[in-house]
């Protein structure tokens, strides 16, 4: 069975900066990652624009460089991942899912290849948990929801050229579609279970939708809910309490993600609160299983109520791992200030 020091599961940006954290000091690691990095920013829509300015979610100390000097769009994100990894020569089994971990002295991982090949175990002193927060979207539970029109994701807009859409959500991802959709050319109803967009809609973002229901271009629903879902329409409940359909060819029910927890389960890391974070000590990142690391928004758990823990947040994960496993004093780094973050 090989033997490694370090294994980093999930190669998303923190697990990326992590990896050239830990080659800079010739520690051995095996990275694996179940997609392709960056996987959940690939399944962003073509052109979705990050919230957070350049600077801050830069990784690894590499510049990062935009087209146009403003905020990094999908497409300019993942090239500059693909850029760090080479830069770095970084090595990372793409298409390896890490099936489970047991604990031990040292912890025995079991992988599967998804591309082809024999599942293989290996051994591990430290297993750090990179897997991110948002795994699959969060199901309303709907009669029709499986029915081929709706979808969870926002996919490229021109697929919504002239069609009727309905999104249900109100917040970043739903305003942002439904901007989006307008301009492309979508006729786009809007269904909101509050009676107004609440203070995390992003600035830029605000105004807009505002103008846009307050002229009539967007048909704007609050203090609806969808109840079930036909080929040709949804039926919304008002909190009033009656009842109405909105004639849809499309539906996006931007409602949300939540994270797979089966690999805390599996490993026997305590899960606290709605959202199932996981426990662990905030110096080291280190959860209460020894040798077993959180990092990034997986540190998180299913993020309820607002995201608090973005890349921007996540960069002093990094050196506190690595401080821990070299057996060195937690970083005295400061928090980040959270009232000026932009994520």
């Amino acid at each position: 069975m090989h033997t490694t020091l370090v294994t980093i599961v999930g190669a998303g940006p923190i697990g990326i900066e992590l990896a050239a954290a830990l080659k800079s000091r010739n520690i051995s690691y095996r990275h694996f990652e179940r997609g392709q990095i960056g996987s959940t920013i690939e399944w962003y829509a073509p052109g979705t624009q990050f919230f957070s300015s350049p600077e801050r979610i830069e990784i690894a100390g590499v510049p990062l460089q935009t087209l146009n000097q403003t905020k990094a769009t999908r497409e300019e994100y993942l090239l500059y991942l693909r850029s760090v990894v080479k830069q770095f020569d970084l090595k990372i089994d793409t298409y390896h899912s890490v099936l489970s971990v047991e604990r031990g002295d040292n912890h025995t991982l079991t992988i599967q290849p998804s591309l082809g090949g024999e599942k293989f175990r290996m051994a591990s002193q430290y297993v750090v948990l990179a897997i991110g927060d948002m795994h699959r979207p969060r199901l309303l539970g709907l009669d029709g929801e499986s029915l081929p029109h709706v979808s969870h994701y926002l996919l490229d807009p021109h697929h919504y050229f002239n069609k009727k859409v309905l999104i249900v959500g109100g917040k970043n991802s739903a305003v942002e579609a439904a901007i989006r959709l307008h301009r492309i050319g979508a006729a786009v109803s809007l269904s909101y279970r509050r009676a107004a967009f609440g203070k995390s809609i992003k600035y830029w973002l605000l105004p807009e939708i505002q103008y846009l229901i307050k002229h009539g271009a967007i048909d704007f629903y609050p203090e609806t809910e969808p109840i079930s879902i036909s080929p040709q329409a949804v039926k919304l409940l008002r909190v009033a309490g009656d009842e109405f359909e909105v004639k849809t060819d499309l539906v996006l029910l931007l409602t949300g993600y939540e994270q797979e927890k089966e690999l805390f389960h599996k490993c026997g890391i305590p899960l606290i609160g709605e959202g199932g974070k996981p426990k662990f000590n905030k110096q080291t990142m280190e959860s209460e299983i020894p040798g077993i690391f959180v990092a990034g928004t997986a540190s998180a758990g299913t993020q309820i109520g607002g995201v608090r823990e973005f890349i921007e947040t996540s960069h002093i994960h990094v050196s506190r791992i690595v401080s821990r496993i070299c057996g060195e004093a937690p970083p005295q780094e400061e928090e980040v200030d959270t009232s000026s973050l932009e994520s």
